[in-house]
């Protein structure tokens, strides 16, 4: 988008927070950059430049404004509706690939070569991977100085950074302050939210709080009623107003907490390291899918009269996802043809079993999920399903922990389509339910799915799974959310936020 300047300038002199990640504004007077919602009086269009991401920018010579924080703007939906090498890139360096592994780590799971990943990045985004993880690793840190009370050389290391100084001339470039001056600033607000005058996060018990963003609106009935009503006992749970669940993380482990709110969605983290912080925070809103453009979404299945009374009915439901793509692949073969209380039986059955044990502070979850390595190993016949169903489950788990499939947000979404059609009792109903849900694709379909069936028929829709893929065609790319909608119409726990 940042290449239509006419639509660019429409977008800021309208303060039109939809665009937030999409570009950002580069003002060439003042050489600061902003999202395009920045609340300053926008400046003239002759000032006015664009870029791609905040990586570009810095790159360009230009820091962030301090009134919008253009760094901490919503990510751009394109990482998310899109499979090819720039999206996937995107998806690792969000992960922290880049900090732990490098730029080969980086081509080397994209199975590309280094010079290859660096050029389609420069050609789309205006910055290759290291500038792209540095804006990254900068955001980190300016989070840890405002949210903690670490010594900056702890949080230069956890934000991903080789050294103090490295840290020290990143933060000045970027933010045009020194980090001791960014804290002074988050103090002097936390000050004003105590009497009433702003606001600002805090920490609670050890853990960091912080907000994750998203564009309005939101609907949170689907997406923290699914999460909560297919919770597993141990791993996942509901208290207080607030998802909470256990994270595995490259370092170590955590937990977080999720609470909805109008224009935001409260993150309260506790790590074993804060390395991890990064990863975390993208494993949440992939898992919310924050990333979402519900206005392109909700455009175009509008465009269906029998769809347009339930989307004007509940703007902005987003798909539940995962934090976790192997473990969201093994409860789905739990769930195959069976109730969802029934799933979480087996789930939770699994992870007393196998699944690592973690101290919560709050009380309530116990373990981790046990991982692919650990459940390759199980007896099959300790396993409480019908024979066929043990083979699938063993099957995966068996092709998960050798590597020979891959789920990971770097994945080609139809290659693994096709790897799990390969596998034994995966149909298309298993294999679409990954895909939308794991693998993260906006057009994954499941026609066959009973729930779908049945609002299909109510609404008036055909109701066999060929007819209704010929008419769910008019909503593609979108047909991931048009699922959302549909299954909305039922009177199912999955459909409320709870009480």
């Amino acid at each position: 988008m940042h290449t239509d300047a006419e639509r660019c300038v429409r977008a800021v002199q309208s303060k039109d927070a939809r665009f937030d990640g999409w570009f950002f504004t580069a003002v060439l007077t003042t050489r600061i950059y902003c999202r395009p919602s920045c609340p300053v009086v926008p400046p003239k269009p002759e000032n006015m430049t664009f870029y791609p991401s905040a990586a570009a920018c810095q790159q360009a010579g230009f820091r962030a404004c301090k009134r919008c924080r253009p760094d901490s703007s919503p990510g751009s939906p394109e990482w998310n509706q899109r499979a090819d090498l720039v999206a996937r890139a995107m998806r690792l360096i969000g992960d922290g690939v880049v900090d732990r592994d490098g730029v080969p780590g980086l081509a080397t799971r994209l199975g590309y070569s280094s010079r290859q990943v660096e050029r389609q990045l420069l050609a789309e985004l205006g910055a290759g991977p290291l500038a792209l993880a540095r804006a990254q690793r900068a955001q980190t840190a300016r989070l840890l100085i405002e949210t903690t009370p670490l010594p900056m050389a702890e949080i230069a290391f956890a934000a991903g950074f080789s050294s103090i100084r490295t840290f020290n001339d990143t933060v000045r470039e970027v933010f045009a302050l020194a980090p001791s001056e960014l804290r002074a600033r988050a103090a002097r607000a936390a000050r004003a939210q105590k009497s009433g005058r702003g606001t600002a996060p805090a920490g609670h018990g050890g853990a960091l709080t912080l907000r994750l963003p998203f564009r309005t609106p939101l609907n949170p009935d689907n997406l923290f009623g699914h999460l909560v009503a297919t919770a597993v006992p141990g791993v996942e749970e509901w208290r207080d107003g607030a998802y909470r669940r256990t994270l595995r993380l490259p370092y170590g482990h955590g937990i977080v907490a999720l609470t909805p709110a109008p224009d935001h969605i409260g993150c309260r983290l506790t790590l074993t390291d804060l390395r991890d912080l990064t990863i975390a925070i993208s494993r949440c809103r992939r898992m919310l899918d924050l990333d979402a453009d519900p206005a392109a979404v909700d455009g175009q299945l509008r465009r269906d009269e029998l769809l347009a009374p339930l989307v004007d009915k509940a703007p902005g439901r987003r798909v539940p996802r995962t934090v976790d793509e192997a473990e969201f692949a093994v409860r789905a073969v739990l769930g195959q043809q069976v109730s969802t209380a029934a799933a979480r039986t087996h789930a939770a059955r699994l992870v007393t079993a196998h699944g690592e044990q973690v101290d919560d502070p709050e009380g309530g979850l116990t373990r981790l999920f046990p991982s692919p390595e650990s459940l390759a190993a199980l007896d099959p016949e300790a396993l409480a399903l019908p024979r066929s169903r043990r083979t699938t489950l063993t099957t995966l788990v068996r092709h998960l922990a050798d590597g020979s499939l891959n789920l990971g947000v770097e994945s080609d979404w139809d290659e693994a389509r096709a790897r799990l059609a390969e596998l034994p009792g995966f149909g298309p109903w298993t294999v679409e339910v990954i895909a939308m849900r794991a693998l993260g694709d906006p057009d994954a379909f499941i026609p066959s799915d009973l729930g779908m069936r049945r609002a299909a028929q109510e609404l008036g829709l055909p109701h066999t799974p060929a007819a209704l893929t010929a008419r769910a065609a008019a909503w593609r790319p979108w047909r991931a959310y048009a699922v959302q909608y549909l299954w909305a119409t039922d009177d199912h726990p999955i459909n409320y936020l709870p009480a």
